[in-house]
């Protein structure tokens, strides 16, 4: 029986990853409710990262805004449950961070602060960074979070340790990995243009435009960058 166990396993594996690219599907198809279902009955690490992608994306592109709180604790929970099946699985703390990091915006910066929000997601995507060193979205998310912090202040920043300077060289090195990712070149323009440098902003939304739309996502993303295109003209 021994000599059968590496087989049944290399099998389970197997199954687990095919049914985790199902749920994979369903996210880059827009289907974000049923991938967030069908990655919570799967109950994989991979299953539950991707649920959690789901629900963050339904909260973000297409819940109503008094259901987008609720939304993003669930994802919150999805990718907190991939974690504690598969503690080296960098996409479980990844997801959580963002979702984190949008539970944060609704719930208002002293609230998040004073429940320690802010080191929350800076630690789950530096742990994402240790498990995947090349994790491009982890690097855009972490130089939002020093951007964001930075934003509200010298106090809030000094106290979270929150440094300006880190935000663009993450920025740039996300794009240097994954040059056709459009939410990159969105959130890059974002901060260009909060800083004032309207041209550079201009420039990284109309190459987000000019990048082919692989997901649903990506669109929703190409529509964004669209509005902040007409809003710096």
């Amino acid at each position: 029986m021994k000599r059968w166990t590496p087989i049944l396993a290399s099998a389970l594996l197997t199954l687990a990853l095919a049914q985790a690219s199902q749920v994979a599907a369903l996210v880059d198809a827009g289907h974000f409710q049923e991938a967030y279902e069908m990655g919570l009955r799967l109950g994989t690490p991979e299953a539950l990262a991707l649920a959690a992608k789901g629900a963050s994306f339904y909260a973000l592109y297409e819940a109503k805004p008094e259901e987008k709180r609720a939304w993003f604790e669930k994802a919150e929970k999805a990718a907190s449950q991939a974690i504690a099946k598969d503690p080296g699985y960098p996409e479980g703390y990844f997801e959580r961070a963002r979702a984190l990091g949008r539970l944060s915006q609704y719930k208002g910066i002293l609230e998040a602060l004073s429940e320690g929000l802010a080191p929350r997601i800076r630690n789950d995507l530096e742990r994402t960074l240790k498990l995947k060193p090349d994790h491009a979205g982890a690097m855009v998310a972490l130089a939002l979070w020093h951007f964001e912090l930075v934003q509200k202040g010298w106090l809030v920043a000094a106290t979270q340790g929150a440094d300006g300077g880190k935000v663009e060289p993450l920025m740039k090195k996300a794009i240097e990995l994954e040059p056709d990712g459009i939410i990159h070149r969105v959130e890059y323009a974002k901060v260009l243009a909060a800083w004032g440098k309207k041209e550079e902003a201009r420039k990284q939304l109309e190459i987000a435009l000019s990048l082919p739309a692989r997901t649903a996502a990506d669109r929703y993303d190409q529509e964004r960058a669209r509005q902040d295109l007409a809003k710096l003209k």
